[in-house]
């Protein structure tokens, strides 16, 4: 029970941020572009972990939009306070079944860093993904961790402005 509780909180805390379904953004489309040469890797995501699904935010090296939450690594790796890494897929047990794996795309190694809201809620992350098996040092994964905070504070910035432009608008028409 708890921990339904805790994920209609979730849901309730990415909604309000109202970036589900929006454009492209080239702020974001430039953070993923950075990541995949940061780390050379092949590709970078922004995603955002929705009721049933994983919708990308920015996408780079990656044409698609979003894919369904179960099995996605990303629904796992919201549930860790710290990186959540898969470096050899074929070998971990946690992405056997996972079709991004055993399917045409052969992903064999996953990374993501939590979007931790400010109310501490993880809403998505920063991930990034290879078809090879790769390792994470300590200065990866803190690079990587950064890289999530700076796309989190860009959340937090375009939600503040949007409810400081809807007070105006309602102080405006009260007047």
């Amino acid at each position: 029970m708890k921990k339904e509780i805790i994920e209609i909180k979730r849901l309730e805390n990415l909604h309000k941020y109202e970036i589900l379904d929006t454009p492209p953004d080239g702020y974001f489309d430039d953070i993923t572009s950075l990541a995949t040469k940061i780390f050379k890797v092949p590709i970078a995501l922004i995603t955002l972990v929705d009721t049933d699904r994983i919708w990308f935010k920015s996408s780079f090296g990656l044409d698609a939009e979003e894919i369904p939450r179960s099995p996605g690594l990303c629904s796992s790796a919201i549930m860790s306070e710290d990186i959540y890494i898969i470096e050899d897929a074929r070998k971990d047990p946690r992405a056997l079944s996972n079709p991004l794996v055993a399917g045409v795309m052969g992903l064999q190694f996953y990374a993501a860093a939590p979007l931790k809201s400010s109310e501490g809620y993880n809403l998505g992350t920063l991930c990034l993904i290879d078809k090879e098996p790769r390792h994470l040092d300590p200065r990866e994964s803190s690079m990587l961790m950064q890289l999530s905070r700076i796309v989190m504070s860009q959340f937090e910035l375009k939600l503040q402005a949007r409810l400081t432009v809807k007070e105006v608008l309602k102080n405006t028409s009260n007047n």
